[in-house]
């Protein structure tokens, strides 16, 4: 898999945020687990990472503060996101113990822990008296992304969610009002449905192509817009499967007319849109030329310039529209709880208490607080505390408006769909977007895609993967209350 952290060439970052001291009587969860952490000193833990931006936080600054505090060595295993998955697999069927703390994509996690491979979680939790900071995670990533069968086998640590971009001066600009109302018969505003972004992105393309801007455009590579498709599919209504029978339907009515939209959306886009990855899409927003975009949260730190003086981010475009910028949830109101981390323990591990007390410390409000204010690791707010500090909020400008709808995101999203072997039904999901792209036709692509994905629950055993859907669909962030 590929995603918006597979990007960007990395440097060493200089200017690292210090961190937040409290009154000695407050006994958080951080201070908890570093003064039980003090009794290891000298060992090392390992932990998997992503490769990349993100590895630079226990790099370059959890990891060695941890060692000031603690005098632990973590040692980071940098991962491919493509390869995580596998590599985990891998080193607990061998048994060889090589990983003690992990990264875990929240979709994995009902196969991970079916196989055995993450420690159960709930006896640290309440050994180390974490529970109630476990609470104040934003309830979207709490309730959706921590637990399999009603076990903790995850602390929520990324809050990627979906917001909507759009030029702000554009949509004040009265002349643009005037111009939109002229050719649409209808008032400019933020859409809040599809059927209202066709209107405005068409709309908008008409006004300003003169002026080198579109409407809308997107990231439309498959690993992408496969994400976009899960989200979208459920705010109009679909479902994956059949409760009963666990016959695929996304080749639903639902599923054709989004398929069908989704291409055609990509006429008042700019031109080849059908291959732009994140970065493409980045760029075209920052420099001006898109009005509209939907994407994971740096995109809108970055539109403000935030961060990127850093070495780390040299590679993002340089922001024209910076103080220009609104936020909003994407169309339909719930947006994509597109990937994401949960910290987790492996099962294999020689130093569970050390490795889970790392994670604690990491997860803790206070330490997450400062890590997704780090520029460069696209960790995304995740907790309450997150949205509403004042060090955050005065970040830029408009910060508040930032925070204010990936607080609003983080109690609406959907949660990826996560069964036994997702990676094989993405997969499908994923062919099915290049064909639409190629120009065939979605009722076809999505039967073909339909019937794939009987296969694979057929193999896996109905019954089997039957118990797993139903767990996953009984979750709040599974399909929205339409």
């Amino acid at each position: 898999m590929v995603n918006r952290r597979d990007i960007g060439k990395i440097g060493l970052a200089a200017g690292f945020a210090a961190t937040a001291t409290r009154p000695a009587w407050a006994e958080s969860a951080a201070d908890v687990a570093v003064k039980a952490a003090q009794q290891y000193k000298g060992q090392t833990i390992t932990i998997v990472w992503e490769a990349g931006l993100q590895s630079l936080d226990p790099t370059h600054f959890s990891g060695p503060k941890w060692k000031e505090l603690t005098g632990m060595d973590v040692k980071v295993i940098e991962v491919a996101t493509a390869d995580m998955f596998t590599k985990i697999m891998q080193d607990y069927k061998s048994g060889a113990g090589a990983y003690d703390a992990l990264n875990v994509i929240p979709a994995w996690m009902p196969d991970l822990a079916q196989a055995g491979a993450l420690e159960v979680l709930d006896p640290y939790v309440e050994k180390y008296g974490y529970a109630a900071e476990l609470q104040t995670i934003a309830p979207t990533y709490r309730d959706n992304q921590m637990k399999v069968d009603g076990k903790i086998y995850g602390f929520p640590d990324d809050g990627d969610v979906f917001l909507m971009y759009y030029r702000r001066d554009l949509f004040e600009d009265a002349a643009v009002q005037k111009a939109f109302k002229d050719k649409t018969g209808k008032d400019l505003a933020v859409p809040k449905t599809w059927a209202e972004f066709d209107v405005v992105g068409a709309g908008l393309t008409d006004v300003l192509k003169d002026k080198g801007i579109y409407g809308a455009a997107f990231f439309r590579q498959p690993p992408y817009t496969m994400f976009m498709f899960e989200e979208r599919f459920r705010n109009e209504g679909g479902k994956f499967f059949d409760a009963a029978s666990m016959k695929a339907t996304i080749n639903s009515d639902i599923g054709v007319r989004v398929f069908t939209d989704m291409r055609n959306e990509n006429k008042f886009m700019p031109p080849g849109v059908e291959q732009w990855g994140f970065v493409e899409n980045l760029a075209a927003f920052l420099q001006g030329q898109t009005a509209m975009t939907i994407s994971w949260p740096p995109y809108g730190r970055w539109a403000e310039g935030y961060g990127t003086d850093q070495e780390a981010l040299n590679w993002v475009p340089k922001t024209t529209i910076a103080g220009k910028v609104g936020y909003a949830l994407p169309p339909g109101g719930h947006p994509e709880l597109a990937a994401g981390f949960a910290l987790s323990v492996a099962s294999t591990s020689k130093n569970k208490d050390a490795a889970y007390l790392f994670i604690q410390w990491l997860n803790s409000e206070a330490i997450s607080l400062e890590r997704v204010k780090l520029p460069f690791t696209l960790r995304d707010p995740f907790r309450a505390a997150h949205y509403t500090d004042p060090g955050y909020l005065a970040l830029w400008p408009n910060a508040k408006n930032y925070l204010a709808a990936l607080k609003l995101a983080s109690e609406t999203g959907l949660l990826d769909l996560s069964l036994l072997q997702t990676d094989k039904y993405e997969e499908v999901l994923r062919q099915a977007i290049s064909k639409l792209w190629a120009g065939d036709d979605p009722k076809a692509i999505l039967d073909t895609a339909a019937g794939e994905w009987d296969a694979i629950t057929q193999k896996i055993g109905v019954d089997k993967q039957k118990a797993v859907y139903t767990s996953w669909a009984s979750k709040s962030g599974a399909y929205p209350k339409l």
